[in-house]
Order: structure tokens, then C-alpha cells, then sequence
């Protein structure tokens, strides 16, 4: 009985959590009983990791987001909740891991809920990291100078699109959830002076992103900014 009774309340309570900081903020891909902004602490966001099969190729692979570990860091994005048992945690779980390919760690980390910053709302949510180290983590490209980024991103695409959108889509995702990220806006701000794209006297509640068709040579010259690009259904 007591062998039954635990295995009853093992799938009962059966409860998937996964943190959201880069695509899935926009686009998690997957089906989900709840949503919750918030944010974990001791990480930043960093776009450290090559991306070679969604928004990038082998030969010219993507620069996508990663989380690094620095202390006094928060990192605001979403959390994801799958309810309802083993068979559909394992269909978001497979799903996540195909996506998340170039992610090689699982961390469970905290998570805090916006407006209440000293009581973890969720204990143990997974997270998909990266190795920052090159030899044990081929996926891992490491720092490199914003401009040198900045032209990568402009530059790569791969089967779901364009680098660009990745930058631009996490940007206006960051913004519409209230929680801007320097580092984002920064890049982001790169990115158009290498495509050309100017943005002058745009309110910052009015944000919006060049067309992913500008090509990269064109020339500085006033452009006519248009809303954001659906997101796909894979990304990464």
C-alpha cells in the first residue's frame, strides 16, 4: 500500500519548470499551463554560444545568449510551468533538449517572482547553460569585441532565420515584459549601424526593429522602421 501511495503521489504532484532568458522568453515553442516573469540571480546574460542548425550554419554559425555566472547579477525572463504528468513533462523535455542542442548543462537555480525579491517563488527550475570553455563544449565561442559580435549577428542565418531577428526579437521581448537588458540594447544598437539602419528621435515606447531584408552593405541613410517579424516556430 505505502509502495502504491507513493507512486500515486509521485505523478499527483508532478511538476516541470523551466527558466526562459533568450527565444523561449518569446516563442517557447511548446505547451505550457502557466507563465510567470521574474528572474534568477547570480547570472547575466551573454551571447557566448554559436548557434549552427536555427539561426546559423556550420560554416557561419549564429551568436545566441548563454547565462554566465557573476555574483550580485539578475537575469529577468520567464518561467514556464507543465503540469499534468511523466508523459507530458517528457514531450516538453524532448522538445526542449532538440532545441537547446548547443546548451550542454541542465542547472536547477531559484526563481523569484516580480515585485517579491527576497522568497524564491519556484526552488529548483531548470535552466539550459553552457560550459564556458572551449575544449569540453564545442558550441562555446566566448567574449569577443561588441563590434566584432555585432557584425557576426548582422551577418549569419541559418534554417529559422536571420541572427538579426534573434537580437531584435529578444530586445522587444525584454521591453514589452518591462525589464529591459543593457546588454541586449547594446548589441542591438551594433547590430543596426551595421546594417544601416537608423533610428533617430524614436521614442523608447514606440521601439521598433529594421526588416530583416536590409543588406548588410547598404548605405547610412534614413530608414522607415517597421514592426517586429512573426517569430518561428523553432528557434534557439
Amino acid at each position: 500500500i505505502n509502495a502504491i501511495w507513493a507512486i500515486y503521489r509521485f505523478f499527483a504532484i508532478m511538476v516541470f519548470w523551466v527558466f526562459g532568458y533568450g527565444s523561449l522568453v518569446w516563442n517557447p515553442g511548446f505547451q505550457y499551463d502557466e507563465k510567470v516573469v521574474g528572474f534568477i540571480r547570480d547570472y547575466r546574460r551573454v551571447f557566448d554560444l554559436a548557434c549552427i542548425d536555427h539561426r546559423g550554419t556550420p560554416e557561419h554559425p549564429a551568436r545566441t545568449c548563454t547565462l554566465e555566472r557573476k555574483d550580485g547579477s539578475i537575469c529577468w525572463g520567464a518561467a514556464y510551468c507543465v503540469r499534468g504528468g511523466l508523459e507530458k513533462e517528457r514531450a516538453a523535455m524532448e522538445y526542449l533538449e532538440h532545441r537547446e542542442c548547443e546548451y550542454d548543462q541542465k542547472t536547477k537555480v531559484d526563481f523569484y517572482k516580480e515585485g517579491d525579491s527576497l522568497q524564491p517563488a519556484i526552488t529548483g527550475i531548470i535552466v539550459f547553460t553552457s560550459t564556458p570553455d572551449k575544449e569540453s563544449n564545442k558550441y562555446y565561442l566566448g567574449p569577443a569585441p561588441l563590434e566584432d559580435m555585432a557584425r557576426q549577428i548582422a551577418t549569419a542565418f541559418g534554417p529559422c532565420g536571420n541572427n538579426r531577428d534573434y537580437i531584435f526579437l529578444l530586445e522587444k521581448a525584454m521591453f514589452d515584459m518591462g525589464h529591459e537588458d543593457d546588454m541586449v540594447i547594446e548589441l542591438a544598437n551594433e547590430v543596426r549601424k551595421v546594417l544601416g539602419i537608423v533610428r533617430v528621435g524614436i521614442p523608447k515606447e514606440r521601439r521598433m526593429i529594421g526588416p530583416s531584408h536590409v543588406p548588410l552593405k547598404s548605405p547610412v541613410s534614413p530608414f522607415k522602421l517597421i514592426p517586429l517579424p512573426e517569430a518561428v516556430a523553432m528557434d534557439s
